[in-house]
């Protein structure tokens, strides 16, 4: 397909994001995409990324994918990813533009469409990994939300990625702080239900205005990290839910990933299973064009980022591979407390990516 680059809406550690117009539109091709742009030297996530997408073309709650190709820019070879434009921007986004909260009614719809993503994804043996406010996006038609971003994505069963991660890189985790699972930092396992586990913070977070886990703007991450791989802490299930919504949330924000619920059960829960998902605000157009894409900082939450930790400043610390993962956490919470209070959305600017080995 040809198509002409736009102004840029995002940009990460690899690659960057874009609106482009196809140069001939025709019925079955969209006239707006946003493309998903690297260096073909750096590209090998976002080749990850269109493989997988390729999976799911046939399932309207997950973003689109319409093809890639190279182009030839400045004497460097790009390797690029056409994707969906999600005009009406993400979640997060809409919470912001809404007041802060969503109406349970709303979060019912939502939460019936992610799920129904979710079930496709597991059901195809796939782990998204980072399912949060930011990666589920809305599209024009209003019909669905879209689960998007699949670059930490994984097989179910695969232990680690091995593109684009040294062997020395040590300690680490996959995805964003606020919505990891128990099991992921303490048994370095994420599978399908640590993708459950994180549709209960989104629930939480939707009704609330706050992230499922109480943290001050200057708490450290490492001592998040350790409540929530190590203690026997939940997190808080919002008093302004109904009792259907409360008990929902008891089958997500189960310890023991075994016993929690899977995304098919939990499709037949009375907190979704009578909703048609008709989303609200349908004509309302976005805010700005950096929609689809525009996260509170994309370097940080670009799939494709890799940040390693080696003490060189605030946001670092060096974790032996050789320790537990106890140690490892304990390391972790004994460094210096990032300051979180240059944004005013702090919940994502901790989206790294690190592997156990």
């Amino acid at each position: 397909m040809e198509w002409v680059r736009g102004e840029i809406i995002g940009k990460g550690s690899f690659s960057s994001v874009y609106l482009a117009i196809p140069r001939r539109v025709f019925n079955e091709k969209p006239s707006l995409m946003a493309v998903k742009s690297a260096s073909v030297s750096k590209s090998s996530l976002l080749q990850k990324e269109r493989e997988i997408l390729s999976q799911f073309i046939d399932c309207p709650q997950i973003l689109g994918c319409f093809g890639d190709d190279y182009t030839v820019e400045n004497g460097e070879r790009y390797y690029n990813l056409l994707l969906e434009y999600a005009s009406r921007g993400n979640l997060y986004q809409l919470m912001k533009n809404s007041g802060g909260v969503l109406s349970e009614f709303d979060a019912r719809c939502y939460t019936k469409s992610i799920l129904q993503g979710l079930q496709r994804i597991h059901e195809r043996d796939y782990v998204h990994c980072d399912i949060k406010l930011q990666n589920i996006l809305l599209c024009k038609g209003c019909s669905e939300v879209k689960i998007a971003d699949f670059g930490l994505a994984k097989k179910a069963g695969e232990m680690k990625n091995t593109e684009e991660v040294d062997d020395n890189e040590g300690f680490g985790l996959r995805g964003t702080p606020l919505y990891m699972s128990p099991e992921s930092i303490s048994l370095k396992e994420q599978e399908a239900p640590s993708d459950i586990w994180a549709l209960g913070c989104i629930v939480a977070e939707m009704i609330t205005g706050r992230p499922a886990w109480k943290c001050r703007p200057d708490a450290d991450v490492g001592a998040l990290l350790f409540k929530i791989g190590f203690s026997e802490e939940l997190p808080e299930i919002p008093v302004e839910l109904s009792e259907e919504g409360k008990d929902f949330l008891r089958k997500c924000f189960v310890r023991d990933p075994t016993k929690r619920w899977t995304a098919e059960m939990l499709l037949n829960h009375s907190f979704v299973h009578d909703v048609t998902v008709t989303l609200p605000d349908c004509e309302q157009p976005s805010p700005s064009p950096r929609s689809p894409f525009e996260f509170p900082d994309w370097s940080s939450t670009q799939s494709s980022s890799l940040v390693s930790y080696n003490c060189s400043n605030q946001w670092d610390c060096s974790v032996s591979a050789s320790s537990s993962p106890d140690d490892r956490i304990r390391q972790l919470v004994a460094t210096t407390k990032p300051n979180w209070s240059f944004t005013d959305s702090w919940i994502t600017r901790f989206h790294f990516l690190f592997f156990y080995f």
